[in-house]
């Protein structure tokens, strides 16, 4: 709360000129107008330093109750769905009347706090989830009280510069020159769009030799050659710019999961021969199934070779750069035309964020730049910087800051620290699941894929595959961790994504040993009489 003095002075700064009154009466139809009409420190500081107290104890109480309790709620979606909207199984009405604080943060305390993910439960192996940083959720909070339109400089005065910095932070550990740029996009999904309309703006233009860019039949018998491992984003990026379907050209990974540049260079040639018109490669730095990394040396040594456009969707590995005992798994990023990184992942920011970087600025500027009236500059020396003429998006949240205070205050060496202990954990969790009799795919990054065979049920490829999800099930309702599944070769396996630098080797052993417990009982059940 302001003490006396420095509310006078506060005034004395106003020079009583346009001091407001300390509630204006056009909110008194609100029981706490105080924390609307937030003009005067007298009013509003204390009651809105006991909101941001109250809302901090909800997020402790939170996060040291039912996240550290148990991972995610044992809840199938029918039965949470009933308990959230109630009997009626649907959404409520809007409110016609507005209810106090705690009335509100109540709601949040027993609607949603008990049946939300917890990433930070130290058996939580999620997707891509990992547990925030203390320092992104402060980033993310004085983000929406800034509240800076990051789109225009003007919305944003100072804001844009801390995504330029940013950006200039992710070209750095990647390894591009100082041509190169970049923007920050929702997550990895709008960055690959991005990635793939800046391919069909300028390199597919290049390639049919256009002054414009390609539209409508211009963009038919196009080539793009990604792996059975590629993110759907690839191919709902291009149904959504206008390809048709048989643009993509999906090929087999290899016994790693890794797509190879021998099968994409017969690819190219076929079709070729075909009279088709190869543009692009779509490598993965990272897969979401089980983090495996493409060759994209031997990708980029054919994509330059052939003349086709090299984007990476590194949107999980491209962290792994922070770290000198992981950067060799991701190597050639550097040579890739476009790349796709998600903070949100092994950054470990809270969603979202996420990025497309290019190897020269101009791409970007040429393939999205805009200028309406009500954005005009008065003169070509005042043209700042508008990330929009950069981006498909126009209005953009801060996400800058969040990534900006946290890697500040952990440093490189800090980031590199917390995803080395992820890939010594996922290694850990790899070996002692082998030693406890389960299928396991190796990590290359920290992404754990494992399947139980029993015996008993050998030559029941079905019946192995509702194994995976009867164990994946039972781990969720033991509150003990949390894994997904995946299907892989048309089997599906268990999958254990260690970006939670929370846990410890003791956590893991714990997930493998009720998963073990778990298939023991399954087994009990099924012996004959």
């Amino acid at each position: 709360m302001l003490d006396p003095p420095r509310i006078a002075a506060y005034r004395g700064r106003l020079d009583g000129r346009c001091y407001p009154p300390r509630v204006s009466e056009r909110f008194d139809w609100h029981p706490e107008a105080e924390l609307i009409d937030v003009r005067d420190p007298a009013a509003s500081r204390e009651a809105l330093e006991e909101l941001g107290e109250r809302m901090w104890t909800e997020a402790l109480d939170w996060l040291y109750g039912t996240a550290m309790r148990r991972p995610t709620a044992s809840d199938l979606y029918p039965e949470l769905r009933r308990t959230f909207f109630g009997e009626t199984n649907a959404p409520s009405p809007a409110p016609q009347e507005g209810h106090t604080s705690e009335e509100v943060l109540a709601e949040f305390r027993e609607r949603l706090a008990p049946f939300s993910f917890g990433a930070q439960h130290p058996g939580s192996y999620s997707y891509f989830t990992p547990p925030p940083l203390a320092m992104s959720i402060v980033g993310e909070t004085l983000s929406q009280w800034i509240n800076q339109g990051i789109d225009l400089w003007l919305a944003g005065m100072a804001g844009p510069f801390v995504e330029e910095e940013v950006i200039r932070w992710m070209c750095d550990l990647v390894g591009y020159d100082q041509s190169s740029w970049g923007v920050l996009t929702s997550g990895g999904v709008m960055a690959n769009l991005m990635a793939l309309a800046v391919a069909r703006d300028i390199h597919l233009a290049q390639l049919l030799h256009l002054d414009e860019p390609p539209r409508a039949g211009q963009v038919g018998g196009v080539r793009v050659y990604t792996s059975d491992q590629a993110h759907f984003s690839i191919e709902r990026g291009l149904d959504l710019l206008g390809f048709p379907p048989e643009t993509l050209r999906t090929l087999p990974s290899d016994d790693r999961f890794r797509l190879r540049a021998e099968p994409v260079a017969a690819a190219i040639a076929e079709d070729r021969d075909g009279g088709l018109t190869p543009l692009c490669i779509a490598a993965v730095a990272g897969s979401t199934n089980t983090g495996a990394v493409d060759d994209v040396p031997a990708l980029a040594d054919l994509a330059e070779r052939e003349g086709l456009w090299l984007h990476v969707d590194a949107a999980y590995g491209a962290a792994a750069r922070l770290s000198p005992a992981s950067a060799g798994v991701v190597p050639g990023l550097e040579r890739a035309d476009s790349l796709t990184f998600d903070p949100h992942k092994w950054f470990f920011q809270p969603y979202d964020i996420g990025g497309l970087l290019v190897r020269r600025r101009e791409d970007l500027l040429r393939t999205f730049h805009r200028e309406p009236e009500y954005y005009a500059v008065w003169g070509p020396e005042d043209r700042p910087l508008h990330w929009y003429q950069y981006s498909m998006e126009g209005t953009r949240p801060f996400r800058a800051l969040k990534l900006w205070l946290s890697w500040k205050h952990l440093g490189s060496e800090g980031f590199a620290r917390l995803i080395e202990h992820n890939v010594d954990l996922a290694r850990h969790l790899a070996r002692r699941a082998t030693e406890m009799g389960f299928e396991v795919i190796d990590p290359q990054l920290a992404v754990v894929c494992l399947r139980d065979v029993p015996a008993a049920m050998a030559g029941e490829p079905e019946r192995l595959d509702e194994h995976q999800r009867e164990l994946q099930r039972a781990l969720e309702v033991s509150g003990v961790g949390w894994l997904s599944t995946t299907s892989l070769r048309g089997r599906t396996w268990l999958r254990a994504g260690v970006i939670n630098y929370l846990s410890t080797e003791a956590d893991a052993d714990r997930v493998l040993q009720t998963l073990r417990d778990a298939s023991e009982r399954v087994l009990e059940d099924v012996q004959p009489d």
